[in-house]
């Protein structure tokens, strides 16, 4: 659960900074731009490092399975997730603090504060998402593997059935988690790029909501299963 809230943070920090971008562009500070500019990509990148170490937890899960303690484990991934975003906008700001500033948008007339050299924008972002999304496609197959294992070993039945509803829902979930829907970039062009961009802002704008309800039908399932057990317990006892 504490990986899922440290995306969580990550993805307000974006939108808190994406959403006023446009105001603070429009304003005659140049250092609020700055400002603006640097942590939104700074922001951005600390929501791909949460979506790639969600992938990882994931491969520890089911990949390694066995002895896969790790001392301190959420501290080591908190100095990755938050510290190497960190570093990357540090580097860009000591080679040249130009390299944040005003942009102008393509698709509109508005100008936003964000990364105004393209190269720097492809290097840390695009190709740093493109390994992102690969690793975490790999892994969305490892568990869409998985369960369709257990779905075969399962005898055909009204529980079956209520237990591949359950199976859905949780990859829903884990793709969600794995940010699958950010890879919908990737097919904004010719005729599929006002279909796919509708498709990328609706899904995207709402990963917060689709991860509100993952953690509700997580603590759901985490209380039936300990009432399960208790009364289990009490009737072994009895």
């Amino acid at each position: 659960m504490k990986v899922h809230i440290n995306l969580v943070i990550a993805l307000m920090l974006l939108n808190l900074h994406f959403l006023p971008s446009q105001a603070a562009a429009a304003g005659s500070s140049s250092g609020l731009c700055l400002y603006m500019a640097l942590l939104l990509h700074y922001s951005l990148l600390a929501t791909f490092s949460w979506m790639a170490l969600e992938g990882f937890h994931l491969y520890l899960l089911l990949v390694k399975v066995f002895n896969i303690y790790v001392k301190k484990y959420l501290l080591k991934l908190s100095v990755v997730g938050w510290g190497v975003p960190a570093v990357i906008v540090s580097v860009v700001v000591i080679i040249d603090r130009k390299f944040y500033g005003q942009v102008a948008l393509e698709t509109s007339n508005s100008t936003i504060c964000y990364i105004t050299n393209s190269y720097v924008k492809i290097w840390t972002t695009v190709v740093l998402f493109s390994l992102v999304f690969l690793f975490n496609v790999i892994m969305f197959g490892v568990t869409i593997r998985r369960v369709l294992i257990l779905h075969h070993t399962r005898e055909f039945g009204q529980n079956n059935l209520e237990k591949t509803k359950k199976d859905i829902c949780s990859l829903a979930g884990v793709m969600t988690l794995l940010g699958i829907t950010w890879g919908l970039v990737f097919f904004s062009f010719g005729l599929l790029t006002t279909p796919a961009l509708y498709l990328f802002c609706i899904l995207n704008s709402l990963q917060g909501f689709f991860i509100f309800l993952w953690f509700v039908m997580s603590l759901r399932k985490a209380k039936t299963s300990a009432t399960k057990m208790s009364s289990e317990t009490r009737s072994t006892n009895s």
